[in-house]
């Protein structure tokens, strides 16, 4: 699996890895971005 791992860290360092980075960060950022990720968080956890 390191092809992987290496494929993601060039992705990452890519002009379009760090938009995609940034635009999530700021997204991120949202209270109701937040709220919703939460929610899907406690959906996810009580199907276990």
């Amino acid at each position: 699996m390191p092809g992987v791992i290496a494929r993601i860290k060039q992705f990452v360092r890519s002009p379009q890895g760090q938009r995609a980075i940034s635009q999530a960060r700021r997204a991120s950022a949202d209270p109701r971005n937040r709220a919703k990720a939460k929610q899907l968080f406690r959906k996810i956890r009580g199907r276990r």
